[in-house]
């Protein structure tokens, strides 16, 4: 019986798995091995790993977890689970039935893209969620945000740090007279109609189409569709959640244990703020230290 099995091994995933081999602890990381910023073509504001392409980083984290025995990476889906605190069990998408005493939920969200033609195909290029992820590299440029709700409001304060030139596009959203009046004091045009197609240009620059406006062109597209996790094992355990403006989260404690006693959860799938490298490292490092502890005799 292993004393953790960690279902997802991504940034949050082997950041647990690291901090569970160095207490010599027995760990088994199950991994399909798709991350959701496998899009990207590098990771910022990763401390020591500032500007990396984010498989690269992902490859060394693995190479450096072989040195410890205690830890096994296993290519492979997490089907179902099963079991209660100290007796858990995964059956794997290989027929195989693993036991554990806890559980460490790490498999994180995918990105739901509108079936908008060259959307998906733009996606971590031209068509990025973060500005602290991609901010810098197209600062002082032409920005354009896809509104997605009143909490878009809040990305048009923040970009103003990088950027004073943002056109905002409504893609159909009914954005109130009173958020307008304020995008106008900001001198921030509002375009509306709908986003019809996404012409990316090689590298950053994008030319957005739409339905009842001219063609827009900008430097750089910001845009936060909803998510949804990728996988459902929560709902199989019945794991409380939390809603977010882009989809659900797992609730978690300050231990990052979940509803069920035994059973932790990091990164991108109990994460109700913003995303990133970093935040999912420190909450997996958290989860991985708190199962550890939880089995103290």
């Amino acid at each position: 019986m292993d004393d953790v099995i960690i279902i997802g091994g991504s940034f949050a995933g082997l950041a647990a798995a690291l901090q569970l081999g160095r207490a010599r602890r027995k760990v088994t990381v199950l991994d399909t091995g798709l991350p959701r910023n496998r899009f990207a073509g590098h990771s910022h504001g990763v401390l020591g790993h500032d500007h990396k392409p984010p498989l690269d980083i992902l490859a060394e984290a693995r190479r450096q977890l072989a040195r410890y025995p205690t830890i096994k990476l296993v290519s492979t889906r997490a089907e179902s689970v099963s079991g209660a605190i100290d007796d858990f069990t995964v059956l794997t998408g290989d027929g195989e039935s693993l036991a554990a005493r806890r559980l460490i939920l790490s498999y994180g969200v995918v990105d739901q893209m509108p079936a908008v033609p060259g959307y998906a195909e733009s996606w971590g290029s031209s068509i990025v969620p973060c500005p602290y992820c991609d901010g810098f590299e197209v600062a002082g440029q032409h920005w354009g945000l896809v509104w997605s709700g009143p909490q878009s409001m809040n990305q048009v304060r923040l970009f103003h740090d990088w950027t004073d030139r943002l056109t905002v596009f409504a893609d159909g959203h009914d954005i109130t007279p009173d958020i307008r009046a304020d995008l106008a004091r900001r001198g921030i045009p509002v375009v509306d109609g709908r986003i019809t197609e996404i012409a990316s240009h090689g590298g950053r620059n994008a030319t957005v189409k739409l339905d009842s406006a001219p063609d827009v062109a900008v430097d750089i597209l910001f845009a936060h569709p909803r998510t949804k996790p990728s996988a459902s094992l929560h709902e199989s355990l019945g794991l409380a959640t939390v809603n977010t403006p882009t989809g659900i989260a797992l609730k978690v404690d300050e231990r990052r244990e979940t509803s069920m006693p035994g059973i932790y959860a990091a990164g991108d799938l109990a994460n109700p703020g913003m995303p990133s490298v970093t935040t999912a490292s420190w909450q997996g490092a958290t989860a991985g230290i708190s199962a550890q502890q939880s089995m103290l005799a």
